[in-house]
């Protein structure tokens, strides 16, 4: 067979898969899906970025008190 006809296969088989996209379960979702504006843009962003960093405190606060409270209650028993 030749590389022609393979690749005019390929493409016949992924353009078939395209086509249903708008029609399966998430179709009507995608037909509403839109381009945030960029207000709705910073938004998300100044929310997820405060979400991250909240995250990182507490996974830092956590590791520091996992590496100093055994030694600071070591002086009260010892």
């Amino acid at each position: 067979m030749d590389i022609v006809e393979e690749s005019w296969k390929l493409q016949h088989r992924i353009e078939g898969k395209a086509k249903g996209i708008g029609k399966g379960k998430y179709g009507r979702v995608l037909k509403m899906a839109r381009k945030p504006e960029m207000d709705e843009y910073v938004k998300v962003l100044q929310v997820t970025s405060i979400g991250l960093i909240l995250i990182g405190a507490l996974g830092f606060l956590i590791y520091w008190l996992w590496t100093r409270l055994p030694a600071h209650l070591a002086g009260f028993i010892g």
